[in-house]
């Protein structure tokens, strides 16, 4: 692109003694790679390569001030101590080699335990509880608070001498420096007093560095500030601070699902805009060039995401050189990049892996492996879920084969497709118009509706991958119930007119059961009964996506949870319901049963060609994000076999 048909995003920024190459910013998030609260081999790697992708600034997150701050299983860098200075200057050094500005956010969790266990006692300006936790913390003594201005004084310290350009302190979330701001958690008031000594303390380490303040700017919970307080707040802090980044929520929020379909702080920019005089950072469910638009022209300086970046690094570089449509996109499952397990991972990149892995882990079953038998380089992929889809893609990208991929359906997607038909999950349905548009973009033969059998048009492939799938079956659908997959897929004509639906999980917790209550809610059923034989509802979903999943549902019917009981059987007077704890049978009439039944995979055909794998669901059903990252697996192995005709399939 021009000069002159740029973006307002690709537009340089002067930000205190330093020149940002453009208005994207990778804000505060942590890569995993820390034990014992210290860097890792491969923390410095993912953080180069995020400043590879084009953002401008970086905002390392994850890093804590005090040990009584920091989760026991040493997850979480840990700055206050001295032996973290030489392995983070390895990240610094990766972010600078790429031409990005890195700062540290520095965090101290204050009452708020992230749900961790700790060696210590959480402490607070007072013995207020969070409603996230099940006790009330220790109120922090006088001569303390001097120590929380130290903890975060020396953390910087270490930070700077590390090589970062600035400092961001976390004032938001609920964590302790917004607590000492909310009067409601704070009933000393000394709030901005606390704010300014630990500014004035980092500020004497550097006239030069960078220094940033984070605040929740939604006021929907306890400790959020309130219109009328950030209206003092932010004038008060704006001619201390280099910038401030505006975010929302608190722990069981601030991490948006993909029900939130616009960035939160959109609305309240122009009004913030008004407060400060100072680069203005918005921060939240940013994954769009529209959405960046949106927040430059309402008066943001500076645009942040995370979880997008996760997803696609090279987000920053293809929104600002035009190029979104190839975007791998977020769909805000808060999944693997919630849970550390054992570091930072990614349901849509595969390219994401855990220490010593090219990328995450996966093991397509191999029906057969004979390269010396490849005369072309034809491979056939049959099955367009996310399996196929990935496998698709990639090779098609690794330039060594045609690729054709044969979908019995007259769409692509598979279990990818049904998912997103259900109410508040569109982030499926981002990454299947990603798939469509890169398929069609590297010359992929999509051909839909068409079944394929080993004797007939596979027999002129070299390599064939089958992503065929699972089927969910039920007992229960003998006597009239609907599985979950075909209740979704029909959308809310499945359900409507129905005045009770009985929902029967299958005890696990996982999204179908949940979307299904959904679907009835949308189709106006006044009752559900949710059956599981599991202790709760939505007991498995990421903890965020079900604080705002029972939000979204509070009032929005009549739903009742019976927990440990399973559905038996369907007769005329209703379904029978077996309660495991007291051995009874009762009947709950209803109108439409839906069941959450087991995925089985689809029958395979045997094939001769000579090589043939199987991905996803058609080896055992799991989650997206194993049938994206065997998909991959699949194309790289097959790539290597037709480019060195290799012997055996790679371990």
């Amino acid at each position: 692109m021009t000069a002159s048909h740029l973006p307002p995003a690709a537009a340089p920024l002067t930000i205190g003694s330093l020149t940002l190459r453009n208005r994207l910013v990778a804000t505060a998030h942590a890569s995993g790679f820390v034990r014992d609260g210290l860097p890792l081999s491969g923390d410095a790697e993912y953080w180069g390569r995020l400043a590879a992708g084009g953002a401008a600034l970086l905002i390392c997150g994850g890093t804590t001030v005090a040990a009584e701050s920091a989760p026991r299983q040493g997850n979480i860098l840990q700055l206050h101590r001295p032996e973290a200075v030489e392995p983070l200057r390895a990240r610094v050094d990766a972010i600078h080699a790429e031409g990005a500005v890195a700062v540290c956010q520095l965090v101290h969790l204050g009452r708020e335990t992230l749900g961790a266990q700790s060696y210590y006692a959480p402490a607070a300006p007072s013995a207020v509880r969070s409603p996230r936790e099940p006790t009330a913390p220790r109120a922090l003594l006088g001569g303390e608070i001097d120590q929380v201005v130290e903890a975060f004084r020396v953390s910087s310290a270490h930070a700077l001498e590390a090589g970062f350009d600035g400092i961001e302190l976390h004032a938001a979330h609920g964590y302790l420096l917004e607590q000492f701001l909310s009067p409601r958690t704070n009933p000393r008031r000394d709030g901005l007093e606390v704010l300014e000594r630990v500014i004035a303390a980092i500020r004497g380490l550097s006239t030069t560095a960078l220094l940033g303040v984070r605040f929740s700017v939604d006021a929907s919970e306890d400790v959020a500030p309130r219109p009328d307080e950030l209206a003092e707040l932010l004038p008060a802090v704006d001619p201390l601070v280099d910038y401030v980044n505006v975010t929302v929520g608190v722990r069981t929020t601030y991490v948006r699902d993909m029900a939130t379909e616009r960035p939160p702080v959109l609305a309240d920019l122009a009004r913030l805009r008004s407060l400060i005089t100072r680069p203005l950072v918005a921060s939240h469910a940013f994954r769009t060039a529209a959405a960046i638009g949106d927040a430059l022209a309402a008066g943001a300086d500076l645009v942040g995401m995370a979880r997008a970046l996760i997803a696609d690094p090279d987000l920053p570089r293809k929104v600002l050189t035009g190029r979104e449509t190839a975007v791998r996109p977020c769909v805000a499952c808060n999944e693997d990049c919630r849970t550390f397990d054992p570091v930072l991972l990614c349901v849509v990149n595969p390219d994401l892996a855990p220490p010593g892995e090219p990328r995450r882990p996966a093991a397509p079953l191999v029906r057969a492996w004979d390269p010396p038998r490849v005369t072309g380089r034809r491979v056939a992929v049959v099955g367009g879920g996310p399996a196929g889809l990935e496998c698709a893609l990639s090779l098609a990208r690794a330039g060594v084969a045609e690729v054709v991929l044969f979908e019995a359906a007259d769409r692509l997607g598979g279990q990818l497709s049904t998912a997103a038909q259900a109410p508040h999950r569109a982030g499926w349905a981002a990454l299947l118009g990603f798939y469509e548009r890169t398929l069609s973009a590297e010359g992929v033969d999509v051909r839909l509706r068409r079944s394929v059998e080993p004797g007939g048009e596979l027999a002129a492939f070299d390599a064939v991958v089958l992503a065929t799938g699972a089927v969910e079956t039920s007992p229960l659908t003998e006597a009239g119930a609907m599985v979950s997959s075909a209740a979704l897929a029909r959308g809310v004509p499945s359900l409507a007119g129905a005045d009770h639906v009985l929902v029967a999980d299958d005890g696990f917790g996982w999204w179908p059961g949940c979307d299904v209550v959904e679907l009835a809610v949308a189709a106006g059923v006044p009752r559900i009964t949710f059956v599981t034989p599991g202790t709760a509802f939505a007991g498995a979903i990421p903890p965020e996506s079900r604080v705002q999943l029972l939000r979204r549902l509070s009032g929005a019917c009549e739903l009742d949870i019976m927990p440990l009981c399973t559905a038996t059987g369907i007769g005329p007077e209703g379904v029978a319901l077996a309660h495991h704890t007291s051995g009874r049978i009762t009947t709950v009439p209803a109108d439409q049963v839906v069941v959450v039944g087991e995925r089985r995979p689809r029958a395979t055909p045997d094939c001769a060609n000579p090589l043939v794998l199987t991905v996803g669901d058609a080896v055992v059903p799991r989650r997206v994000a194993h049938a994206i990252a065997e998909g991959r697996e699949a194309a790289v192995r097959i790539a290597a076999a037709l480019r060195h005709g290799m012997t055996t399939p790679t371990p």
